[in-house]
């Protein structure tokens, strides 16, 4: 994926102001991308302490049905409902059929298990959809522009800021205002006495793992417009999430937030300010994090 999201050539003559602006909604709207990768990855974690390495391919399975579903029906709503159910149902097949059979094995075979997922879903995507990278076209509703100080600034990318705070909103609910998120914070902490009292601990997993492929690839369908869905897509997707979650702590919500926000101002302000070192602000700022906080900003050190 891109360091940052492409934007027109600022004029000489603009103003600072509505520069700096400008590249603080670009900002704004990676992170609401990134944000949705990450959180899919730290409530695999943070609930089931699994670390999923398949979590950027199912991103990128979400840009490429994406792709097919607005390519064959023209809408690109339809194409944000069944990339993330497809992957939602994969996710639960897997999850079903290979993870529940390792809880109560070390964490390295869920590594081995993950990466192999991985492997697998992007040769199936090669051979599915080919080697040519694919790319979505907007609809003329969300194709315009705003202006913001008198400058132009792509409506779309307001849409994936209002739909990074629409998820963590409604994420946020799911986790404190309800019973299916009170037994996912139940599980998380004691999953065998969750389950002594009566729950259904299994269910609660697959509902997890379905619910962050979902996010995922929900991500990789609002950014196929934007970004060429192209095989190798995920790995590079999937080090951003684990950078984000690293700085802001291993299953941590408010810490994916932050960490979304810190990584995709560093992204958009460094790519803009100083493209060369762009790449190693990225990294100087997980590094500077977890020295002074080895748990990640709001995570905890186990």
């Amino acid at each position: 994926m891109a360091r940052a999201i492409p934007r027109r050539a600022p004029e000489p003559s603009m103003d600072p102001v509505a520069l700096f602006t400008l590249q603080l909604l670009n900002a704004l709207s990676l992170s609401a991308l990134l944000f949705f990768i990450a959180l899919g990855l730290t409530l695999i974690f943070g609930i089931m302490r699994v670390i999923n390495f398949a979590h950027g391919a199912i991103y990128m399975l979400g840009a490429y049905v994406g792709v097919t579903t607005q390519t064959l029906t023209g809408s690109f709503a339809l194409s944000l409902v069944l990339a993330p159910l497809a992957a939602a149902l994969l996710g639960l097949a897997f999850e079903r059929s290979a993870l529940t059979r390792l809880y109560a094995r070390e964490h390295s075979a869920f590594l081995l298990v993950t990466f192999g997922l991985a492997l697998a879903l992007t040769e199936a995507i090669r051979l599915a959809w080919g080697p040519d990278p694919r790319q979505a076209e907007l609809p003329a509703a969300l194709a315009g522009i705003v202006f913001v100080l008198d400058e132009p600034f792509p409506v779309y990318r307001l849409v994936l800021i209002g739909a990074g705070a629409a998820a963590a909103l409604a994420l946020w609910l799911l986790l404190h205002r309800t019973r299916l998120g009170l037994l996912m914070r139940a599980a998380s902490q004691n999953a065998a006495m969750t389950a002594a009292l009566g729950n259904d601990v299994a269910a609660v997993r697959a509902a997890v793992f379905a619910l962050a492929c979902g996010l995922a690839a929900l991500g990789g369908a609002l950014a196929a417009p934007l970004f060429t869905a192209y095989i190798g897509l995920g790995t590079s997707v999937i080090i951003d999430a684990f950078v984000i979650v690293m700085i802001g702590g291993m299953g941590s919500f408010v810490g994916t937030a932050v960490g979304s926000l810190l990584v995709g101002f560093a992204q958009t302000f460094g790519n803009f300010y100083f493209p060369e070192l762009a790449l190693g602000a990225t990294y100087a700022l997980m590094i500077a994090v977890l020295l002074l906080r080895p748990g990640g900003l709001f995570g905890r050190e186990e």
